[in-house]
């Protein structure tokens, strides 16, 4: 029935159950999916939605490594948008919103043609353990399945327990049963768990909605995609989103169902995404507010289920309703279903290792919300990362692992790893000090050479990779070589009332002033023949305005990176004692036994270790 032994077998078919699997499959590995139901595959629990602001950046990263949720976002979509284009580069953030039955489907379709992947459905409850190393897991068939290395990708299921005003029950999502043995096998191996909070608006009927009442939200008029592969294609055509707003009126109902809140009432006692509140939450936390913005999200191309993004609520599904009545063009809505509330466990990742495997327990990886995170683009990142060293593991090869000047995954998993979470962690580009360095425009340049040399980025996207970087490399030569006379700048610059020139001078200087953009440059017309006479795509053009425009900035940051990375390269020995150094702080001694970490950068950015207890430790090393 099974392999006598998997190489990798990963527990959870979420986004990052799916991207583990897909991942360790594509490098070799004979690898295990198992879930509860292979009917939900990939299923989008809350938003209809892949990308963001910081989230998009994630996605183009798992793209450039060799992942599917780019291709799978980009074949499924049903509205594209590049959000913050007003400003700059580093701020760009792609977004696709998705059709939820299709993602689902491209995902099996997808893992079913990878090979070395087999699926099993079922319950796992519990894990086997010997002598401090994974073995396998067992079912509630008693079912037990060996493997070399597993990877838990539970999500919200690990004893779930969904909420609905004054009803609750166990549930890992709606209609789906919570699981349960898997905690109570990880605390006796002596890991430390806690309980977070997250919610989901109600789902309606869209022909029971006024759109003439709402704000039209369109795609973008000329949309890009996620996938730096050349087997998706942008959208052709788009649907609309809409946007309305509660009101005062809103606000008076949903609080008159705050005493049978379990928000409220005390029933749920765990933290919930602070960047994504409830409903309830916003009109508590911000009373001054007249009104709250409700995104309406169609469900995809086929179905009239929309999705009320703002409304996360956990109140009684009468309260809801008569609220959601009360909003401008909700008047005669109807519930496809209502909104909950979910706590579940999760276990602090400063038990983990860099490369997402667990101290405790080698062979162990965590990947997801069981690490206290939250959104489908966070979990995917996870899960590639450990199913990529789960194999490398399997295989006696080098870890791999991010640095925080090289990937937004990179800083994820540091800031779990380093800081820990006592509430679900959300990426924002403000996390990243290196943001310049981290575009959403860049991750093939990046990380496809990594990717390529583990074997998961194919010849193809390494050789259209180089070619991309190459051309934009020739681009800016180009601008930085090439004059322009006085007059033919001045008559740009007149028309962008920039400040005229007396002289010649370079197209790279004209360039990097910032009234100036590419398409001005395209009406040049020796920009406009080497573009013709090089046959440059648009990727090339862009890329090539970025490198001119942010020169500066990318210099700079570029230097504090190099800095960094000299800290990094400081190791700090795998047992070192830290409680022989009393001229260090009690709360830093602590903290660093705590969470040992690998190099003295690492050790700098854990909360409570001063810069001080940084210079002692370096003292203390020979440094």
């Amino acid at each position: 029935m099974f392999k006598e032994v998997y190489d990798v077998l990963v527990v959870g078919a979420g986004h990052a159950g799916c991207e583990a699997a897909a991942a360790a499959a594509n490098m070799g590995c004979s690898t295990l999916l198992v879930t509860m139901n292979l009917q939900n595959i990939a299923q989008m629990s809350c938003n209809p939605a892949m990308g963001g602001i910081a989230k998009g950046q994630i996605v183009r990263e798992i793209d450039a490594l060799g992942g599917y949720s780019g291709i799978v976002s980009d074949k499924t979509a049903i509205q594209f948008k590049m959000l913050n284009k007003s400003k700059g580069p580093a701020m760009w953030s792609p977004r696709v919103q998705s059709d939820r039955m299709r993602f689902a489907e491209e995902w099996r379709w997808m893992l079913e043609q990878t090979p070395n992947l087999d699926f099993y459905q079922e319950m796992v409850n519990g894990l086997l353990i010997e002598n401090g190393r994974v073995i396998g897991i067992t079912t509630v068939l008693g079912v037990n399945i060996k493997a070399k290395t597993v990877v838990l990708t539970n999500g919200t299921f690990l004893n779930g327990l969904i909420h609905i005003g004054e009803k609750q029950f166990g549930g890992g999502r709606a209609g789906e049963s919570a699981s349960f043995g898997i905690t109570e096998d990880l605390i006796a191996a002596g890991f430390t768990s806690g309980r977070m909070k997250t919610g989901t608006p109600p789902r309606v009927d869209g022909r029971s909605l006024d759109y003439t009442k709402m704000n039209e939200e369109k795609g973008d008029e000329q949309p890009a995609k996620f996938s730096y592969s050349p087997i998706t294609k942008p959208l052709s055509h788009q649907k609309s989103c809409h946007m309305t707003y509660t009101s005062l009126e809103v606000h008076d109902i949903l609080r008159e169902g705050f005493d049978r809140s379990p928000m409220f009432n005390g029933r749920i006692k765990s933290l919930g995404p602070r960047y994504c509140p409830s409903i309830e939450d916003k009109i508590n936390r911000f009373a001054d507010k007249e009104r709250h913005q409700l995104f309406v999200e169609p469900e995809g191309w086929n179905t009239v289920e929309v999705y009320v993004n703002g409304f996360s609520t956990s109140l009684p599904e009468d309260v809801q309703f008569k609220a959601l009545r009360s909003v401008a063009g909700f008047e005669k809505v109807k519930f496809f279903r209502p909104g909950y509330a979910i706590e579940y466990d999760y276990f602090a990742p400063t038990q983990l290792k860099h490369t997402l495997e667990t101290k405790l327990v080698d062979g162990l990886f965590f990947a997801g919300q069981i690490n206290g995170t939250t959104g489908y683009e966070e979990a995917a990142s996870q899960g590639l990362m450990a199913g990529i060293n789960a194999a490398l593991r399997v295989q006696e090869k080098e870890p791999f692992i991010l640095k925080r000047d090289e990937a937004y995954i990179g800083v994820l998993i540091d800031d779990l790893i380093t800081k820990g979470t006592e509430e679900p962690y959300r990426m924002f580009t403000s996390r990243a000090e290196f943001r310049t360095l981290l575009r959403q425009d860049n991750a093939d340049f990046r990380l496809t050479p990594k990717s390529h040399a583990m074997g998961l980025a194919s010849e193809d996207r390494l050789r259209r990779m180089e070619y991309k970087l190459a051309e934009s490399e020739k681009m800016v030569a180009f601008y930085k070589e090439t004059s322009i006379t006085a007059a033919e700048a001045n008559g740009l610059l007149s028309q962008k009332d920039s400040a005229l020139v007396s002289q010649s001078d370079k197209m790279f200087k004209l360039f990097s002033r910032p009234q100036i953009d590419l398409q001005d440059m395209l009406t040049l017309d020796k920009v406009k023949a080497y573009v013709e006479l090089n046959q440059l795509d648009e990727e090339v053009l862009e890329q090539a305005e970025i490198q001119v425009k942010y020169s500066g900035y990318i210099e700079k940051e570029r230097n504090n990176a190099n800095k960094l990375t000299r800290l990094e390269d400081v190791k700090i020995p795998e047992f070192f004692d830290y409680s022989k150094i009393k001229s260090m702080s009690i709360e830093a001694r602590q903290k660093l036994t705590q969470i040992r970490p690998v190099t003295i950068s690492q050790a700098s950015r854990i909360s409570g270790v001063s810069p001080s207890d940084i210079s002692v430790l370096l003292i203390y090393m020979g440094r």
